[in-house]
């Protein structure tokens, strides 16, 4: 995003921005800490391609520690590395983010280990430990979901993940509802308490180089606004949209 105008105090950076063995990445993400108050950050699929998913967050973290101990020195913003992880934003509005990864369809497992890069170029990963990290990453979600509204009413949640949490007609290219591998992209959570709490007020995810702007029927805004592929990028993409969780249009987080 070079050039990009800041638009908002915070930005969210939803996977599949780089790989983590590239240092160019960490540049970058460190370039952004001198223009945004938080640089909220997940990984995608793609982060830990050429390694594996514990290096890959092991990378991440350090790179985490590293900017807290600057920032303890200077006036750069926070670096905020969402893996299982929640941040109060302020008095009102929490952040929840994961990757989440998805729910995939046994019949889907095959096509999907052999068409997914993450399967031929991530180290040690096979169907099952996506699978199993969908699981985790679920519970975490709904064990926090549930629990922030009973010691704190008033709290308004707002949730990033890397995968996509619906298989709403308005958050999926039409072009792909009836793709054979939608499982390796997407989960229909609709069902989970993390989808049906009245307390989370806002879901942006990427993942499905598709865009949407949508309030679902609970009044939750579902938010996906993906760059896409350098040689194709998405027209619907706006670098600069701005957009606000919370009633009380508090501290936005730019997506």
């Amino acid at each position: 995003m070079p050039g990009a105008q800041q638009t908002a105090p915070n930005l969210a950076l939803l996977g599949d921005i780089g790989h983590v063995m590239d240092d160019g990445l960490f540049v970058f993400l460190e370039r952004q800490l001198s223009r945004y108050w938080n640089a909220f950050f997940l990984m995608g699929n793609h982060e830990p391609i050429g390694s594996s998913w514990p290096i890959a967050k092991s990378r991440v973290r350090g790179f985490a520690d590293r900017m807290e101990r600057l920032r303890s020195l200077s006036t750069i913003g926070r670096f905020v590395f969402l893996d299982q992880t929640r941040h109060d934003v302020n008095d009102t509005v929490t952040v929840l983010g994961c990757t989440l990864f998805s729910r995939i369809d046994p019949e889907a497992a095959a096509a999907i280990s052999s068409r997914f890069v993450d399967f031929q170029q991530i180290q040690h990963w096979m169907v099952q430990d996506h699978i199993d990290a969908h699981l985790s990453d679920l519970a975490w979600l709904n064990a926090q979901v549930s629990g922030i509204p009973r010691s704190e009413p008033n709290r308004q949640i707002a949730i990033f993940t890397h995968y996509s949490p619906t298989l709403d007609a308005r958050a999926v290219d039409v072009k792909h509802i009836d793709s054979p591998v939608k499982s390796g992209f997407a989960t229909d959570l609709s069902t989970e308490e993390c989808w049906k709490n009245k307390s989370v007020v806002l879901w942006a995810f990427g993942h499905t180089h598709f865009c949407c702007d949508f309030t679902d029927d609970l009044g939750k805004k579902i938010i996906a606004n993906q760059k896409g592929y350098a040689s194709f990028p998405k027209k619907a993409f706006d670098m600069k949209r701005v957009y606000f969780a919370g009633e009380t249009r508090g501290p936005p987080g730019l997506i």
